[in-house]
């Protein structure tokens, strides 16, 4: 995890714009360099690192004596680089894994580049031969990207969208910014005076087809055909291959452990995967919550199960308003059920830095979208409908959980891993007839339940446990974090404020004062940007007023039971 940011063909003082940068100084806490381009007075590379692999020859931009044109600035991680480096012979000069992409490119050009790497990933690659410059992001943007582009050519690209907003330019004093597109790479051409122009912009790999580096996958070809045996096999195989890959690191590797199946599941794989690889080192998982909390009594069930060394985290009603304002300031979203959840794990990430060496965190996300894990597929019409909500979910993750989950961690200088939306489990989780997928017996995700039964992982009850919404689980069912905010906003925004709402925000209109008071705190922080959300995420085929799971029939009926 690194904070990434470039400004090709400025016509201010880049000594200025650089002070941009620093705005996401927090994604990488170990070293920062800014570097000039050769040649282009105008351009320049600014890089903040986390020193996760290769602590020697990991700053960047990357440049090796092989391709003295090609300069390359990522954040991510490339789990197959050893593989492909052997595979096709490529001759390293760093422990690097991002030195593949260098390798890759010469060799095949950008899109083979993208659609080989088996790992997250934005990046920004010059090549000063050919006059191009190269913008990428992987399939679900666990990695987050944003571009802002001017008419005249200037273009400037940054990890978070913060980097780019007080930058200055003469034909825009407002710029534009965007977030780059997941799954999607785009070629741009590099003028002599330092100005870029968009050639195209190629969607390289959907999430539902096997990606090309499976040719070169230590997995190699799993059982053919749908009986259920099979395909339990199959995803147990590939879900310990997708945790086992992301072992690879210098530093200490934790796991947060709510006590719900995604994140328990992980945490168990995880330490069993430590053990084998002999790893000298106690697995820290984490859990938080108000005291009273299921969650944490369901994670600490698991840490005794597992046997990790476990921390809790208590935060009281008062923390948690607290931290509202620099929560929303670090998503750079005003998504509801997205700042809801983004509390508890922003807390927590502040405890890991400040209290544990670890640094890259497991986690459970992308399990819910990939699965059907929300409680409203429940209520899909069809399989058909399940599967195609379940992708749109998938599509729409920069926005709402993977946002949530970079940058609450990112701002504390961490890591995240997410093995559910691995490339190879996630296309062939997509891949089953989609009535194999759907909710059994008012039990969601059952096939991922059913597929650990008998691996005595986790403990039994927490396999089968009911999913909880994020803000009931880490307070009490009595006084819920939910229940907690619309008593607090209704002391900050009054009716008159909500009558004026369509006026004073006339896109995305908050329609609650929970959606009006996080509209205010983030146009405090991002005046006029409120475009960088398209829409609230909300659940489907009911009519929902509110994102949470505790609005639901189907929830309410499981509480009462």
């Amino acid at each position: 995890m690194c904070g990434i940011w470039a400004l090709f063909g400025s016509d201010d003082c880049l000594s200025v714009q650089c002070l941009s940068a620093m705005k996401i100084a927090h994604r990488g806490p170990d070293a920062f360099r800014f570097e000039n381009v050769n040649g282009y007075t105008n351009c320049c590379f600014g890089f903040h690192r986390l020193a996760v692999v290769d602590q020697l020859f990991g700053m960047q931009p990357i440049r090796v004596k092989k391709y003295p044109y090609l300069w390359l600035c990522y954040n991510g991680e490339i789990y197959n680089h050893t593989k492909l480096q052997q595979h096709f012979g490529f001759e390293y000069q760093t422990r690097v894994d991002g030195e593949i992409i260098l390798h890759l490119y010469d060799k095949g050009g950008i899109e083979q580049t993208v659609s080989m790497l088996d790992g997250v990933f934005a990046f920004i690659l010059l090549d000063t031969a050919s006059k191009k410059v190269f913008l990428g992001r992987d399939t679900y943007g666990v990695r987050p990207l944003f571009r802002a582009m001017t008419e005249d050519g200037f273009l400037a690209v940054c990890s978070e969208a913060k980097g780019l907003v007080t930058l200055k330019h003469s034909t825009a004093p407002f710029l534009k910014v965007e977030p780059f597109l997941p799954g999607h790479y785009e070629v741009l051409d590099l003028k002599p005076n330092g100005k870029v122009a968009s050639v195209e912009t190629v969607k390289y790999h959907h999430c539902r087809g096997e990606p090309l580096h499976a040719l070169y996958d230590s997995v190699g070809k799993l059982f053919p055909g749908f009986e259920l045996e099979t395909v339990k096999s199959n995803l147990r195989i590939l879900f310990n291959n997708a945790v086992k890959k992301r072992l690879m690191t210098d530093r200490r590797i934790g796991c947060l452990l709510s006590g719900g199946l995604d994140s328990s599941l992980v945490a168990a794989t995880l330490l069993k995967q430590l053990k084998e690889a002999q790893v000298q080192y106690a697995l820290q998982t984490f859990a938080i919550g108000m005291e009273d909390s299921p969650d944490l009594l369901a994670a600490r069930k698991v840490a005794n199960h597992i046997g990790s060394e476990h921390h809790e985290v208590l935060f009281n009603s008062e923390e948690g308003i607290q931290a509202l304002d620099e929560v929303i300031f670090s998503l750079e979203t005003y998504d509801i059920t997205t700042v809801r959840a983004s509390v508890g794990m922003y807390l927590i990430s502040k405890y890991i830095r400040k209290n544990t060496d670890s640094v890259v965190i497991f986690s459970g996300e992308g399990s819910d979208e990939l699965t059907q894990g929300y409680i409203y597929f429940h209520k899909a019409p069809s399989p058909e409908e399940a599967e195609e909500e379940s992708e749109r979910l998938l599509k729409e993750l920069y926005l709402f959980d993977v946002l949530r989950a970079d940058r609450t961690t990112a701002a504390h200088g961490l890591e995240l891993r997410v093995p559910f939306l691995d490339h190879r489990f996630s296309s062939y989780y997509l891949s089953l007839p989609p009535d194999m997928r759907v909710p059994k017996n008012g039990i969601e995700k059952h096939l991922l339940r059913e597929t650990f039964e008998d691996s005595n992982l986790i403990p039994k009850e927490i396999l089968w446990r009911p999913k909880e919404a994020f803000s009931d689980g880490i307070t009490s069912v009595k006084n819920s974090w939910f229940k907690i905010l619309q008593e607090f906003v209704e002391h900050q925004v009054d009716d008159a404020m909500m009558a004026n709402a369509a006026q004073k925000f006339p896109f995305n209109t908050p329609k609650t004062k929970e959606g009006y008071y996080y509209r205010q705190i983030f146009e405090r922080h991002y005046p006029g940007r409120a475009d960088w959300l398209s829409h609230y995420w909300m659940p489907k085929w009911i009519n929902a007023t509110d994102p949470s799971a505790r609005t639901l029939t189907h929830y309410k009926s499981a509480a009462k039971a």
